[in-house]
């Protein structure tokens, strides 16, 4: 921002913080305890949508909100009111209200909190407004909303400054909605199918349930070393042990990873397990979750995703991964060839390869790079390796491969589920895989988590499990860029001071 710029607004926030102490110097209190409000300004405009122009009801209201526009016209105010309902028009005449409060509703700027007491009325016009008897101030604005002197455009600030970016941004609020309502739909669909929501702890003492690097914190008291939950998976498949059979959990999880466009070290997930299913349950189970919160958040399931039309409500193939990466590089893709083989495929096709990677990762490494932006239209990827599936069951008909798959749509992984392994010599075995990974330097691999395993021992049924993350599903509804348009306070660095 530029020096005058600056000037300016410091200018602007004494001359707002002058009226404060004007009123309170007079007796008058700026940021009153309460409002007795009897409608939202979206019911006055519900109950009063076919009103005639010229029409007074005499229905008397009482509203709030905050001013987003002011018109003086001698005699008259206009003033646009926004709450979370809506906007509606307060016209303010000096005949009623007389010179005093005239003169004080004039001296409100852009950004206050007023309410009024009124009439519902239509203007000569048919502007739907409420005339006004009497109005007070129900919060001051200090600061000026950002688009009087600079505009809320840039990325990092609307997400630093949520709370400028709702008052300013439509769309902004659109998209939190957007996420309200594809939650709420997640709720309704799974309670409706007879699961339970549960909580389960946010401090791990295993990171375990996916791959991916802890943030690591100490309990003092206990003395011990605790981490920051990567996944709710492990503790509500101990629920399945004991008996609840269908669980789920709505959920913020932390990775300490990177950030970008579609990365925040922490964001919300949608896990839920169901005993007597397998991989099939849950993949119809995915689909009725994600077309059900198209048509609660946006009424349709014609979708637009960055410009290009997706129909969710088309059908929803179903590819194994080593099929589409072979395709992808026209040989054969698989985790069964030769190490050595397989390198030599991926380097061909121009893939890095870590050279601590088994053959799994590399199948895994090769579809990554070379078909997942590829997958507009919803399709689901199945039959993941054995090397990055530790928790999935391996497949009926080919021991190398597991009963897992991932939903993509527009190139994005947006769910994840298997039929869950409840074998707990294999899931040891599996674990202590892991553990040898781990101890060799790759900070994403899990641990073995002896309670786990304990707790499989006591029998699980067959299970099915499925995770969804809410933020990238509600960046496809909302067709928002990057995932900080759809989490309402992201990570970000510590803001520069002069």
């Amino acid at each position: 921002m530029s020096d005058d710029a600056l000037t300016g607004l410091e200018a602007e926030r004494a001359r707002r913080g002058a009226q404060v102490a004007a009123m309170r110097e007079g007796g008058r209190e700026p940021y009153p305890y309460r409002f007795d409000r009897t409608a939202t300004l979206g019911e006055v405009r519900a109950r009063h949508a076919a009103l005639a122009a010229g029409t007074d009801t005499g229905e008397r209201v009482s509203v709030a909100g905050r001013v987003m526009l002011s018109r003086d016209q001698g005699k008259l105010q206009f003033l646009t009111i926004r709450d979370r309902t809506g906007e509606l028009q307060l016209f303010v005449s000096k005949a009623t209200v007389g010179d005093a409060a005239f003169e004080e509703i004039g001296r409100l700027d852009r950004g206050d909190w007023v309410g009024a007491h009124g009439t519902v009325m239509t203007t000569r016009k048919g502007e739907l407004s409420v005339n006004v008897a009497s109005a007070e101030l129900l919060a001051k604005a200090i600061r000026p909303l950002p688009d009087k002197w600079h505009g809320l455009v840039d990325v990092e600030t609307r997400s630093r400054q949520r709370y400028a970016d709702l008052i300013v941004n439509d769309e902004a609020r659109r998209t939190f909605e957007v996420r309200h309502a594809t939650v709420a739909s997640f709720r309704r669909t799974l309670v409706e199918r007879g699961y339970l929501e549960v909580e389960t702890p946010v401090l791990h003492v295993e990171a375990g349930g996916a791959h991916a690097r802890p943030f690591v914190t100490h309990h003092h008291t206990l003395d011990m070393q605790l981490y920051l939950r990567i996944a709710l998976e492990l503790h509500l498949k101990r629920l399945i042990v004991g008996g609840m059979e269908r669980v789920f959990e709505i959920g913020r999880v932390f990775r300490n990873e990177g950030i970008s466009p579609r990365h925040n070290p922490e964001f919300t997930m949608l896990e839920c397990y169901e005993a007597f299913a397998d991989v099939g349950d849950v993949m119809g189970l995915t689909e009725a979750l994600v077309r059900g919160a198209a048509r609660d958040a946006l009424g349709t399931l014609e979708v637009t995703i960055d410009g290009t039309a997706c129909d969710l409500g088309a059908a929803w193939p179903r590819r194994r991964m080593v099929d589409l990466a072979s395709e992808a590089v026209g040989r054969t893709v698989h985790p069964s060839q030769p190490i050595d083989e397989l390198r030599g495929v991926a380097r061909g096709a121009g893939v890095e390869v870590d050279p601590a990677w088994g053959t799994g990762r590399i199948v895994e490494a090769i579809f990554a790079d070379k078909v997942e932006r590829s997958l507009a239209a919803p399709t689901f990827v199945t039959g993941h390796p054995v090397e990055i599936s530790p928790l999935a069951r391996v497949d009926r008909t080919d021991p190398w491969l597991t009963e897992r798959f991932e939903l993509f749509i527009a190139g994005r992984e947006i769910a994840n589920g298997f039929s869950e392994l409840n074998d707990p010599v294999e899931q040891r075995a599996r674990f202590e895989a892991e553990q040898a990974a781990k101890d060799a330097g790759n900070a994403e691999a899990g641990t073995v988590d002896e309670d786990y395993l304990r707790a499989l021992e006591y029998g699980m049924p067959p299970t099915g499990g499925l995770g969804v993350g809410i933020d990238r599903l509600v960046m496809l509804l909302a067709d928002a860029a990057s995932i900080r348009d759809v989490i309402l306070f992201p990570t970000l660095r510590p803001e520069a001071t002069p």
